[in-house]
């Protein structure tokens, strides 16, 4: 029996076993979700700011803008390397979840060491050490009062919605996770339904969308 219990420990803490997945250069969409060649990947076992995500830095209280910061990182780091992914899992978005290299290096467990997403253990522990590293460290986003992404995201969703009389703009999000807003008059307008728990919602103006990080419809 102990040599069973001591197997089955042993195999929670190995990495999830992923399949070849995509490969090629990298389009970055934020901290954690990457286009790799023709396919939208979610990065397994790590969570980034969202794009319109605020944090206080501890040493001023200034507020800054932590999820924009992250994603230009991430750009800096990887826009039009080539990665190499292996597939772990699909999401409810339609995006591939995989761990992805660029150089032999994991990009998620590079992020998260230094402080720039946080280990998603809901997912997985596979960075844990990692997260707990930058934290002492105070590196990246751990030298600021910072929400998960997580959380923020929860608290976004229960925030009240403008109606459609006030903000007529539809953004939704596709299957592949794109930002997309629609305006009165548009193509696709009157079919597009809006599901806030998606993280889908109203916009009051184009300024407002785009500068929460949607971009508008092509017809």
């Amino acid at each position: 029996m102990l040599r069973f219990c001591t197997a089955f420990v042993l195999a929670l803490c190995l990495p999830v076993a992923g399949v070849a997945g995509p490969e090629g250069p990298v389009r970055v969409i934020d901290g954690d979700t990457l286009d790799v060649g023709d396919t939208r990947v979610r990065l397994h076992g790590i969570d980034a700011p969202e794009r319109d995500q605020t944090c206080q830095r501890h040493a001023t209280g200034e507020t800054w803008a932590c999820g924009d910061w992250v994603t230009r990182e991430a750009r800096a780091r990887y826009e039009g390397r080539i990665a190499d992914c292996d597939t772990i899992d699909t999401d409810r978005y339609g995006r591939v979840v995989a761990r992805c290299e660029v150089g032999g290096v994991d990009i998620g467990r590079s992020l998260v060491s230094d402080g720039l997403a946080f280990a998603y253990r809901r997912y997985s522990m596979d960075y844990d050490l990692e997260e707990k590293g930058a934290a002492v460290n105070d590196r990246g986003l751990h030298a600021s009062r910072v929400m998960t992404p997580s959380d923020y995201r929860a608290a976004r969703a229960v925030v009240p919605q403008p109606s459609r009389a006030d903000c007529p703009i539809k953004g939704n999000i596709s299957s592949k996770g794109t930002r997309i807003y629609h305006m009165p008059g548009q193509e696709h307008y009157d079919r597009t339904r809006i599901s806030t728990s998606k993280g889908e919602r109203w916009f009051c103006s184009e300024g407002e969308a785009r500068a929460a990080g949607w971009r508008r419809a092509r017809r």
